[in-house]
């Protein structure tokens, strides 16, 4: 049988409802390596999700002969082709694709895509995404998963961003923020996390005593102190081993 015939029975059963042969035939079109792929991103245009995915499954099994024609879709006219294809660069953690990544996240004309794209460079990781991250916290559909990716990262180019994020309206954002900027330790965010310790949720106020307890600055100790009396156990744990890194105990105040 010829590669072209193998190719064609193999991608017949990667349209299969069956899990298992979806599986298996994935294995065997990374097998066949770099002549599978042209044929796998074109079912990403594939009206079941499933099937897409299965499809960029077995893209990934290919590796690295997949990543230079996953980057040309990066410019596919078809929104579903250009998603599937930043997921797979993410998938794979290809270093090369940081750049276009970037550039599809700051330029893509879909949602969908840009919020893959926000996925794709957390899973690569790579520093040189902050800026572009910096700038999604800005857009309504991606600063929840901007917010997370530059609390992973933890890089002080996002210190003033997160800070804005942690005084902000959304409850997730301010929740990634109070913890991203205790991993970062800029000290410039010691004010706004000591603010963060009244917000009306619970997390919150319990990352925010956790990262102020990582800056270890004593100004933080006399807002603390009120959280040992906090409606969640979690926050007043926090608070009670957030004081005693900075020096402070029960006997502290009248000694």
């Amino acid at each position: 049988m010829s590669d072209s015939d193998r190719i064609s029975q193999l991608l017949a059963a990667l349209r299969d409802d069956n899990e298992e042969l979806r599986n298996h035939a994935a294995a065997g079109l990374s097998q066949i390596g770099p002549a599978a792929v042209p044929h796998l991103i074109e079912l990403f245009l594939h009206d079941d999700l499933v099937i897409r995915e299965a499809a960029t499954s077995a893209i990934v099994q290919i590796g690295e002969a997949a990543i230079e024609p996953l980057l040309d879709a990066l410019d596919d006219d078809e929104w579903a082709v250009r998603e599937q294809a930043v997921s797979a660069l993410g998938k794979l953690k290809a270093a090369q694709a940081v750049e276009p990544l970037i550039h599809t996240l700051r330029h893509d004309r879909d949602g969908a895509v840009r919020s893959a794209a926000v996925l794709a460079l957390e899973r690569i990781g790579d520093p040189a995404a902050v800026p572009a991250l910096v700038e999604a916290l800005m857009d309504t559909l991606l600063r929840e998963d901007a917010a997370r990716v530059l609390k992973k990262i933890g890089d002080a180019r996002a210190t003033e961003a997160l800070i804005q994020g942690l005084q902000g309206s959304n409850w997730i954002v301010r929740r990634h923020a109070a913890e991203a900027l205790g991993k970062i330790g800029d000290p410039r965010a010691i004010e706004a996390l000591i603010e963060a310790l009244t917000d009306e949720d619970w997390l919150v106020r319990r990352n925010a005593a956790e990262s102020l307890a990582r800056l270890g600055d004593t100004r933080a100790v006399d807002s603390l102190i009120p959280l040992l009396d906090d409606e969640n156990e979690m926050v007043r744990d926090t608070a009670e081993g957030a004081l005693a890194s900075l020096g402070w105990t029960p006997n502290s105040k009248n000694a």
